[in-house]
């Protein structure tokens, strides 16, 4: 059991700032909490790979306690090991003690990052990606309309004939390759804030349209509120809501973090809704725990609460609470096709819906659902660790490409952008025996709505 009292954390000073820094930063309950029962071990995608303690969520939290008793120094070896978790959280669902490990990798990296030593151009970069672009929604489009402009000017056919590309790391070019059409017009640009229920609606609810997501699938969203809308839901969309904060939160930003957090419980509390609606479980893990992220502040620490309770995933809340419609593949000569299905990590172990999906799946008429072996287990994507981490991001991506291919899959579904954009990197990679497709469930779903009128 965790403990009921807090445990007071030890009267050290701390001769090295970093030390000092993670002693105040990190949550001592939750260190404390850690029974060392082992339950995580085979739960956690890089003590699989390795067989290290110290790639374990277990092992991670003795260093972090021990760093904080004053019992080791954080070297760069601790700092590496921190930023070496993929942050995907299998370990919780499993902890007997319940440890919040997300949120203690979280406070440590932010710990390390008050300290961090980066070159210029690394500076520069974080500086330009974190505060620059994601927080701002009119830079976000900008992005979108540069990189349409890219992909459609002809400039990525002569950058790619010229192999001028080469000078990215190759990890970056086979990103290059896979992006999907980007653009400027996202889904309010779409559809307006505001998107009526078939017949009478069930609920008022608003859409968390994301940063990266409506830029790079902006047509996911679009098919996200239409299908919303068919199960029985009002979709508003507020304008004034920003990047959630989940890539800031995971690479030791959380100043900023927070800032986007206060902003979105504003714009989605002036909105009245019954449900905030997510359809990326990178993003829906963080706002589920907008609560804990403003926790230490009074002047939102209720609406905060408020925000937290309404987060739902697209397809728990039409399996839950809408009407499900009805879905059908067309008919194929080479009979039902086969699809399966690749967990996002967030949306299974931090929202815990792993169900839904499957449901919905399972109710499309004329196709043959197949359970994929590890499903559960982290593809590599894991935010943007697949650019930070490139070597363990193949390793896991590439067991993750033999047990889809076992499939024999036609369709390979996920709820993520993340995780999408790895499954087609996998494909792209590894040319499975059979013809396979990687999208999102939505969009998958949207296509084989039975009785709507898609526009």
């Amino acid at each position: 059991m965790a403990n009921s009292g807090a445990i007071r954390k030890p009267e050290i000073e701390h001769h090295n700032p970093l030390s000092r820094t993670l002693l105040q930063k990190l949550d001592y309950d939750q260190l404390t909490n850690c029974m060392r029962c082992g339950f995580c071990l085979p739960a956690c995608p890089t003590f699989r790979e390795t067989g290290v303690e110290p790639e374990s969520p277990r092992g991670r939290i003795a260093l972090m306690k021990a760093v904080a008793d004053g019992l080791m120094e954080p070297d760069q070896a601790f700092q590496d090991q921190m930023n070496h978790c993929l942050g995907c959280r299998a370990c919780e669902p499993v902890c007997p003690a319940d440890v919040k490990y997300g949120q203690l990798i979280e406070q440590a990296r932010d710990a390390i990052e008050d300290h961090a030593a980066h070159s210029a151009p690394v500076s520069g970069l974080r500086k330009l990606v974190f505060g620059g672009v994601f927080p701002h929604r009119s830079r976000l489009k900008w992005l979108g309309r540069s990189l349409r402009f890219y992909q459609k000017s002809g400039l990525r056919k002569i950058a790619r004939a010229t192999g001028i590309l080469r000078v990215l790391p190759k990890h970056l070019q086979e990103m290059e390759g896979i992006l999907p059409e980007a653009t400027a017009r996202g889904v309010v640009e779409r559809l307006g804030t505001l998107y009526p229920a078939k017949d009478e609606p069930i609920a008022r609810v608003a859409l968390f349209r994301g940063c990266i997501m409506d830029v790079l699938f902006a047509e996911t969203n679009e098919h996200t509120v239409k299908l919303l809308a068919e199960a029985g839901f009002e979709v508003v969309i507020p304008e004034t809501q920003v990047c959630c904060g989940a890539l800031h939160a995971h690479s030791g930003e959380m100043d900023t973090a927070r800032k986007l957090a206060r902003k979105n419980v504003e714009a989605f509390r002036a909105a009245g809704v019954d449900y905030i609606v997510s359809n990326a479980g990178g993003c829906g893990a963080l706002l589920i725990e907008y609560d804990h992220v403003l926790k230490d502040d009074p002047s939102c620490r209720e609406d905060a609460r408020w925000f937290a309770e309404r987060v739902i995933d697209v397809s728990r809340l039409i399996v839950e609470k809408g009407r499900v419609p009805v879905f059908a593949a067309e008919a194929q000569s080479g009979g039902e096709p086969c699809i399966t299905y690749q967990d996002s990590c967030h949306l299974r172990n931090a929202m815990r819906s792993s169900d839904a999906p499957r449901t919905l799946m399972r109710q499309v008429a004329g196709v043959r659902f197949v359970e994929m072996k590890e499903a559960d287990r982290c593809c590599g994507s894991a935010g943007i660790y697949n650019v930070t981490q490139p070597e363990m991001a193949g390793q896991l991506l590439e067991h993750k490409m033999e047990h889809a291919d076992r499939t024999q899959a036609r369709y390979l579904l996920t709820s993520n952008p993340g995780c999408l954009l790895q499954m087609k990197l996998g494909i792209e990679k590894h040319r499975p025996q059979e013809k396979m497709e990687a999208m999102h469930i939505v969009d998958f779903l949207y296509e084989r709505l039975a009785d709507s009128k898609q526009e």
